[in-house]
């Protein structure tokens, strides 16, 4: 059920998620698929409503650095870092502290958790009126592109999900960055809403990670599985041309004509305008009769980084290549 965030409408969440219910709220990044973070049988729901693998670890979300020294060994670096990001799309990767309350299932049984504070009113005001944190990865099914609207969450998870918090669309419009807090250089395990440029204004310079675990090996993040954000038509990267039965994923003022369907990210090639259109726009052309979706470059840079992460993730099964 999609409701209005209200006082009410946000108690009825809380109690909802206190009671081990699961609840989708927006953030600024994507809507999220919400359970106590605190009971290993809440996110037990959350992986099975999303058909998610157990060893992909959750994000904890909090109110604030105050908040989240509870659950994590707070550091200096932490601090900086939320001093300058907090609220907002950065998450951080941090030991557990000692007699930490997050579950072991939402860190994988990892000696490490995920925490953020999101800066959505809407977000904060049910992790305030929960009073724990609160375990949210994107509210769709595993694997599918995120959401970044209330019908988009409707629409991929159905009646796995009780209650649908409507903050409209989200404003950022993909998911965190993660950084890995826990080596002696901070690591970037996925790109996303804050900027490397920006993390290394604060902290000086971190490494972005290209490893990623296979098998069943832990991961220590979200959104490291090769194969991630995929919509159901296969995805063809770097496209100059296009055909007359694909759907075009354009970037910039001057896409190239044919297509089936075209949906531009950023005619003016902003990326912070891209970013948030990524997913939606992912969405519009993942419909029947359309081929394959075809998306033309995106700059390597800033948000791009997260951009091209996604649709990486997103093309990594098809086999349709790059090109052409």
């Amino acid at each position: 059920m999609i409701v209005e965030p209200t006082a009410a409408t946000i108690a009825e969440a809380a109690k909802l998620l206190r009671e081990g219910g699961l609840v989708a709220f927006p953030t600024e990044t994507v809507y999220g698929l919400g359970g106590d973070a605190t009971n290993e049988r809440a996110v037990a729901a959350i992986f099975e409503a999303k058909g998610r693998p157990q060893f992909n670890p959750l994000i904890s979300h909090v109110l604030d650095a105050g908040e989240a020294r509870r659950y994590v060994q707070w550091n200096q670096t932490a601090d900086k870092l939320a001093r300058r990001f907090w609220p907002g799309p950065l998450t951080l990767v941090l030991p557990r502290a000692p007699n930490s309350p997050i579950a072991l299932l939402a860190t994988a049984g990892l000696d490490t958790a995920a925490v953020r504070a999101p800066s959505h009113a809407v977000a904060q005001g049910l992790i305030r009126a929960v009073g724990r944190p609160i375990a949210a990865p994107s509210a769709n099914r595993s694997g599918a592109v995120s959401p970044t609207r209330a019908e988009h969450v409707a629409e991929s998870l159905g009646d796995r999900v009780t209650l649908v918090l409507d903050g409209g669309p989200c404003r950022v419009g993909l998911e965190s960055t993660v950084l890995d807090l826990t080596t002696d250089r901070p690591i970037v395990l996925r790109p996303g809403g804050a900027t490397r440029e920006a993390i290394e204004g604060v902290i000086g310079p971190v490494a972005l990670s290209d490893a990623l675990p296979t098998g069943d090996a832990a991961l220590k993040s979200p959104g490291q599985l090769k194969s991630h954000y995929a919509p159901g038509r296969p995805v063809r990267l770097n496209a100059t041309s296009v055909s007359a039965d694909e759907g075009l994923l354009a970037f910039g003022p001057h896409p190239p004509a044919g297509a089936m369907l075209t949906c531009n990210l950023s005619p003016s090639s902003d990326l912070g305008e891209a970013a948030a259109n990524l997913f939606a726009q992912l969405r519009a052309l993942d419909r029947p009769g359309i081929g394959r979706i075809a998306v033309m470059p995106i700059p390597e840079r800033g948000l791009g980084l997260a951009i091209n992460d996604r649709l990486r993730r997103a093309a990594a099964d098809d086999g349709a290549g790059s090109g052409g």
